[in-house]
């Protein structure tokens, strides 16, 4: 049963629909795993043990009867503690959100549960998830898992520690600027950015309503697919077959020139297998990428300071300071300096679709930077903004023109080569996922 822990979430399910795994012995499993983990307090806020045994007996009892709902049904998954949980307090790993309790459950949660998945928790993750380095004196830190001294990057830090710990075979986060990439391109796993708007965001908390995406953390791309499809209620798409016979990807140079030099020597090995396998990799540099970024002052800050200013301005010394900084870069901006970035943004995108049409993705490391040391993050402020900057600058790209993006590990540790497609492209990125995954294997 302990080799459970260590399955992706679609094998799991196979094995249930075989009447090899029994739900109600695999929920006990990972609760046992859980309640025994030394960081099981770091990595969850909430283990949810009463709620999971009742959704694993109905699964078995579905299992038995030949009615299972869907792939995952009967498989566990953890939650980013921004989703609203009915009757569960649901904080966004902030103390301004202390005992908060919603009524009913977010949308995706209840999509997940009709889809027969077992809710075994909810994760801790950085304040009001607004840093991709998933520090958070104020609640928690999870761990990282290659060195507990490093970070475990952001903002779905638990999510991923959950599932690199072997704690849940999947997890679901949110990703506005890299939230659900990059942790799991530091914890060796792979991580979906959906396309803003196609995942209901109803009952999750936000931060940046125009950028923020849901999608989930797993250990390979099929478990992402099923996911996906668990969230939305659909079927996932057929990997089968996926090939990069063909292919063709346009990488970033500049972004991978200047990014350190591990990440950026483990994503051009990537490259150098994903050439191998039959694709055609052609380079360049792409003058609407600096126009979205040039954007960032005027879009990220001021709407979240915008969504969270009254209860900020509230309470300020219940917030880690760095975060309540980052908060107030955005409250001077005029109406005319977002309104300008909009435009800009908006123009900036069709130019890269444009650019980029010929392609079947756009390729560079998921971060340019390893995670740093939290100890030195506490104490040197300038250290904390510049690190804190260069752990989201290569996934912003995606969130600013609107992308859908996939991380995968790239068998160095904590370096994750990322794919960059055009929106709601999400299950053709997928199936070139399957292939560049088995490129890398």
């Amino acid at each position: 049963m302990r080799d459970w822990l260590w399955m992706g979430a679609g094998d799991l399910g196979r094995g249930i629909g075989a009447g090899e795994i029994d739900p109600e012995a695999l929920c006990e499993t990972f609760l046992d795993a859980i309640d025994g983990h030394a960081h099981r307090d770091t990595i969850f806020t909430h283990v949810t043990a009463d709620r999971a045994r009742a959704e694993a007996a109905a699964a078995a009892g579905r299992a038995r009867t030949g009615t299972r709902r869907g792939p995952l049904d009967g498989v566990p998954v953890s939650w980013k503690d921004l989703f609203d949980t009915a009757g569960l307090p649901t904080e966004s790993g902030s103390a301004l959100l202390k005992d908060r309790v919603p009524e009913e459950d977010a949308e995706v949660l209840a999509n997940a549960t009709a889809g027969g998945s077992v809710c075994i928790g909810k994760t801790h993750m950085s304040e009001l998830a607004f840093s991709g380095l998933g520090l958070n004196p104020k609640t928690a830190t999870p761990p990282n898992r290659h060195d507990p001294d490093r970070v475990p990057g952001g903002s779905t830090s638990g999510g991923a520690a959950s599932v690199a710990f072997g704690l849940a075979p999947v997890a679901i986060g949110s990703d506005t600027g890299g939230s659900v990439r990059n942790p799991a391109a530091w914890n060796d796993l792979v991580g979906l950015k959906t396309s803003h708007g196609r995942v209901s965001d109803r009952g999750t908390v936000p931060l940046v309503e125009s950028m923020d995406t849901i999608g989930p953390l797993a250990r390979n791309v099929e478990d992402c697919a099923l996911a996906l499809a668990l969230l939305e209620g659909t079927v996932p798409p057929d990997l089968a077959g996926a090939s990069l016979h063909r292919r063709r990807f346009l990488v970033l140079a500049d972004y991978l020139e200047t990014s350190r030099d591990e990440p950026r020597a483990a994503c051009q090995q990537a490259i150098e297998r994903f050439e191998a396998a039959g694709a055609t990799i052609e380079r360049a540099e792409l003058p609407s990428v600096a126009a979205a970024m040039a954007q960032t002052p005027h879009l990220f800050s001021p709407e979240a300071y915008a969504i969270w200013h009254e209860a900020i301005e509230a309470a300020p010394h219940l917030m880690f300071d760095r975060i309540l900084e980052r908060f107030r870069t955005g409250r001077d901006a005029t109406a005319k300096d977002v309104l300008v970035a909009v435009r800009r943004r908006r123009a900036a995108v069709a130019e890269y679709l444009t650019a980029t049409a010929g392609y079947d993705a756009v390729l560079l490391p998921t971060a340019a930077i390893l995670p740093p040391k939290r100890e030195r993050l506490l104490s040197d402020e300038s250290y904390y903004v510049e690190e804190n900057l260069l752990a989201l600058r290569n996934t912003r790209v995606g969130n600013l023109l609107g992308l859908c993006g996939l991380t995968l590990p790239t068998g160095v540790p904590m370096c994750g080569v990322m794919a960059l497609a055009p929106p709601r492209q999400e299950h053709r990125l997928l199936r070139l996922g399957a292939a560049m995954e088995a490129a890398l294997a």
